[in-house]
């Protein structure tokens, strides 16, 4: 039997110490639309080769970077590339306290990649707070999550815009009941 490529999977602890680091979730999306060779991932992050590769080596034993075959670089010498999976997207991380972590870490590594493409490239953003039933909460979980799916199930378009989509439904703080300042002592 084929696994479904976009069938959702439940996340490992090696999964999940995987994705919980930002710049592990940086060298991600570098990686999602062409293959990059940990030096090009080292000069892309301003990071020592040893850092990136020690990152690339724990994406690739938990499956969210996959090794493309050697290839010879510019110099003559072999190179390495690695091709991110469609792991990380498809990943459910049931236990609270692991999902909030690695949602952490992906505000960081977003905050990151906003700061590095610079004030132009935000292409939209938006903020809203909601007050849902528990069906609605459902329904519009499934309704983002599938929408992102179909999008990353598209061919990619040569010479298109990349883009990346940072989706988080979260609840809020139940507000605090303060004391109505007219009914004073």
């Amino acid at each position: 039997m084929i696994e479904d490529e976009w069938a959702r999977i439940e996340a490992t602890s090696a999964d999940f110490k995987a994705l919980a680091h930002p710049l592990r979730l940086r060298i991600i999306r570098l990686c999602g639309h062409e293959t990059q060779t940990n030096k090009q991932l080292a000069d892309r992050l301003d990071l020592d080769p040893a850092t990136s590769l020690h990152h690339v080596r724990t994406l690739v034993r938990s499956g969210f970077l996959e090794a493309e075959p050697p290839r010879t670089g510019l110099r003559g010498a072999l190179e390495k590339p690695y091709r991110a999976t469609t792991k990380s997207w498809r990943l459910a991380i049931l236990d609270p306290d692991d999902r909030q972590s690695v949602v952490i870490a992906g505000v960081d590594a977003l905050r990151a990649e906003l700061l590095d493409a610079g004030p132009d490239a935000l292409l939209t953003n938006s903020r809203l707070g909601l007050q849902l039933s528990t069906e609605e909460t459902v329904e519009l979980t499934e309704r983002l999550e599938a929408l992102g799916t179909e999008y990353a199930q598209r061919p990619t378009t040569l010479n298109g815009t990349r883009v990346g989509l940072f989706l988080t439904l979260h609840q809020l703080t139940e507000p605090t009941e303060q004391a109505d300042p007219r009914s004073a002592d």
